[in-house]
């Protein structure tokens, strides 16, 4: 609980009485490695918190093959908004990758305090915001450069992702193939 205060404290923009109040909604869980917090075909309902672990959403393309789009680290936030807002099916799944510890509380009650706590709605955009900004500059690096340039973007931006995460994901995200990531690892390894 204290890593979900800390990060609704962040900029100062809530104060610590709304925080405890906001706080006190969230369901903390326990997830093993593989679990799924969101189902691709259901509408999205929660906003997740990452206390510890990793997250992936995912999609399935025409193939009905996974495609990595995201990943969620400790200490940030996710929501589908947009399956949310539209009341439509999710066309994106989320589930953890390492095992996890999330606190999740539902969006509308999230919702409901933007009216009672003014400032939680200018803290939601601002985490709103940022998350789209850093989804820009990744795209940046995902479609531009060789398959190396782009593994090693990845790295250099994040390390613990690179660690943690399975080979198959991470070569999805980085829209390559499992067997050529595996080639770039060893290549750099020997000249590493």
């Amino acid at each position: 609980m204290q890593k979900l205060k800390a990060a609704l404290s962040f900029g100062g923009i809530l104060a610590k009485d709304d925080i405890d109040t906001l706080t006190a909604h969230f369901t903390y869980r326990t997830l093993k490695a593989g679990e799924s917090i969101q189902d691709l075909d259901k509408v999205a309902t929660e906003v997740i918190f990452v206390d510890t672990g990793i997250l992936r959403i995912y999609s399935l393309d025409a193939d009905g093959t996974e495609v990595t789009k995201y990943f969620v680290r400790e200490h940030q936030f996710f929501a589908n908004l947009e399956s949310y807002y539209s009341r439509q099916a999710a066309t994106d799944a989320i589930e953890t990758v390492v095992q996890s510890e999330v606190y999740t509380v539902k969006l509308a009650v999230f919702e409901s305090y933007f009216l009672r706590v003014p400032n939680l709605f200018i803290f939601f955009k601002s985490i709103v915001e940022a998350t789209l900004l850093n989804k820009i500059k990744d795209n940046d690096f995902l479609n531009f450069g060789t398959a190396k340039t782009k593994y090693l973007e990845f790295v250099s931006r994040y390390p613990t992702l690179a660690q943690q995460v399975p080979q198959q994901y991470i070569a999805s995200y980085l829209k390559i193939t499992p067997q050529s990531l595996s080639r770039i690892r060893k290549e750099l390894a020997k000249h590493g």
